[in-house]
C-alpha cells in the first residue's frame, strides 16, 4: 500500500517537468524584454519588477532540480536519497525573494528623493505583457498547488507577480496622463510589500521543515488520537512527526500494547489510518502494556 503510494508521487513530480520548463522559458524571455525596457525608459517599477521575476526563474529552476534530486535512490550515505533537497530549497527561495526585496526598498527610497521622467505609455505595455506571462505561469502550477510547497510556492510567487504587474500598468497609465513620476518608485515599494506577503508563508514553513518541525496541516494530537482508536492499542509515546521532503512526511512512535499476538494487525491497522492521514513513511516499536520505558509506563497516554 504504501508502495503504490510512492509511485503515485513520482507520477505527479514528473507531470510537473513541462509545466517547470514553459514556465522557465516564458518568464525567462520576459525578464530579458523587461530589463531593456526598464533601462531604456528609466523606470524602477520595470527593473524591480523584473528582478523579482528574474528570482523567480531561479525559484523554478531550484524546485524543478530540487524534484529531480528527489528522485534519487537512497544511498549508504544518504538513506532517504536527496528527499530533503526540496525543503532546502524552498528556504533558499524564500531567502533569495527577501533580498531581492531589500534591493528593490532601497532604489526605490533612492528614487523618491530623486525622481526622474519616465515613459509611462511604455511601462504599462510592458508590465500588460507581464501580467499575461505571470498570468499563465500560475495558471500551469494551480492544480498542484496544495500537493507540494515548491509548487505552491511557485503559484503564489506568479499569482503575486500577475498582480504586480497590474499595479505597474495603472502607473504607467497614470504617468502617461499626469506627469506624476513619483508614481514609480511608489509602486516599487508596493511591490516589495507584495513580495513580502507572498513570501512569509514560505519563509516560516519551509523554516519549520527544514528543522523538522511537524509540517503544516498535520496535527499531532489528532494523529496521536487516530493511533489510539485502533483496537488493541493502550499507549502511545516518544511521537515524532517530520518532513522526508515537502510532499512526505515520517512518523517514529512507541505503542503500548496489551496482546503481542494482535501486534501485525495492529501494525497494518496504524499504518494504514497513518497513510489517510498524510503520513506515508511510519516506523513503530511495540512494547507490552505496563512496563516502564525510559522511567514512563507504556500505558500512560
Amino acid at each position: 500500500m504504501e508502495q503504490h503510494h510512492h509511485d503515485h508521487h513520482h507520477h505527479e513530480i514528473t507531470s510537473l517537468n513541462k509545466a517547470f520548463i514553459i514556465g522557465i522559458t516564458l518568464n525567462l524571455a520576459f525578464v530579458v524584454a523587461e530589463f531593456v525596457a526598464g533601462f531604456w525608459y528609466n523606470s524602477l517599477g520595470l527593473l524591480s519588477d523584473a528582478g523579482h521575476n528574474l528570482g523567480d526563474v531561479a525559484s523554478l529552476v531550484l524546485a524543478m532540480l530540487a524534484f529531480r534530486l528527489a528522485k534519487v535512490h537512497p544511498t549508504g550515505k544518504y538513506t532517504y536519497g536527496y528527499k530533503k533537497s526540496t525543503v532546502l530549497v524552498s528556504l533558499l527561495n524564500a531567502v533569495i525573494l527577501l533580498v531581492a526585496v531589500g534591493i528593490i526598498i532601497a532604489e526605490s527610497i533612492g528614487k523618491l528623493m530623486h525622481p526622474r521622467p519616465v515613459e509611462g505609455d511604455a511601462i504599462a505595455w510592458v508590465a500588460g505583457i507581464g501580467v499575461v506571462i505571470n498570468g499563465i505561469t500560475a495558471w500551469l502550477f494551480m492544480k498542484d498547488k496544495e500537493k507540494d510547497l515548491n509548487v505552491k510556492g511557485a503559484y503564489l510567487h506568479m499569482a503575486a507577480d500577475a498582480l504586480v504587474s497590474v499595479g505597474v500598468v495603472v502607473s504607467g497609465i497614470v504617468i502617461a496622463h499626469t506627469g506624476w513620476y513619483i508614481i514609480d518608485p511608489i509602486i516599487g515599494l508596493l511591490i516589495a510589500i507584495v513580495i513580502i506577503v507572498s513570501t512569509w508563508g514560505l519563509l516560516r514553513d519551509s523554516l519549520r521543515l527544514s528543522l523538522d518541525g511537524v509540517p503544516m496541516g498535520t496535527d499531532i494530537d489528532k494523529v496521536e488520537e487516530v493511533i489510539h482508536a485502533v483496537e488493541g492499542v493502550k499507549g502511545v509515546h516518544h511521537l515524532h512527526i517530520w518532513a522526508i521532503s515537502t510532499t512526505e512526511t515520517a512518523l517514529t512512535a512507541h505503542i503500548a500494547i496489551e496482546n503481542v499476538s494482535d501486534m501485525e494487525r495492529i501494525k497494518q491497522e496504524i499504518k494504514h489510518k497513518l497513510l489517510h492521514a498524510g503520513i506515508q513513511h511510519a516506523t513503530l516499536e511495540f512494547e507490552m502494556s505496563g512496563i516502564k520505558c525510559n522511567g514512563r509506563c507504556c500505558s500512560e497516554e
